[in-house]
């Protein structure tokens, strides 16, 4: 079952009900945030038997107070389309799942870290030598991107002079 794209069908929800201006409980903001690190706990390990059926609880809890809170306030045909968003991703396969890389196991606990996309300005040859100056360690990702990672001290003077450097705007 794809928890990560269920869990995100079930933030969407959550926006759009906040958008319209309808409140969600905090215990189903809470139900819908512990669904979140169980899921990251599996990703990391997988042989925790008992994670998918918390994660599974907590989702049910989340989708059970939204689909029906949905259809009060907003009406059937609302619940009926956000059912169909949950049934679709729950019928995906596994390669299918769109994966989120937040998580990044094997890094020290002390360490922090960063993600960086290497682009025209800065090419990943240009940020691991930046990683190296800065005494920082790099691994490079799956899909491109530089994972650099030390004392958080280190990693703000990274950025300093990445933006420095290359000019960059920060983004929020």
């Amino acid at each position: 079952m794809g928890y990560l794209d269920t869990w995100k069908v079930l933030e969407e929800m959550v926006a759009d009900f906040r958008k319209k201006g309808q409140a969600v409980p905090v215990k189903t903001m809470n139900d819908l945030k512990s669904a979140r690190t169980m899921i990251r706990i599996l990703e990391a390990d997988a042989s925790c038997g008992e994670t998918a059926q918390k994660i599974e609880e907590y989702l049910g809890s989340v989708e059970s107070y939204l689909v029906s809170e949905g259809e009060n306030v907003f009406g059937t045909p609302y619940a009926e389309e956000w059912l169909e968003r949950l049934d679709k991703v729950r019928r995906k396969g596994p390669e299918e799942q769109e994966e989120e890389g937040r998580f990044v196991p094997g890094l020290p606990r002390e360490h922090k870290w960063i993600r960086i996309r290497p682009s025209a300005e800065l090419t990943l040859d240009g940020l691991k030598v930046l990683a190296e100056d800065s005494t920082l360690s790099y691994k490079a990702q799956d899909d491109g991107s530089l994972l650099v990672y030390g004392k958080e001290e280190r990693i703000k003077d990274f950025v300093r002079k990445m933006t420095t450097k290359y000019g960059l705007k920060a983004k929020k």
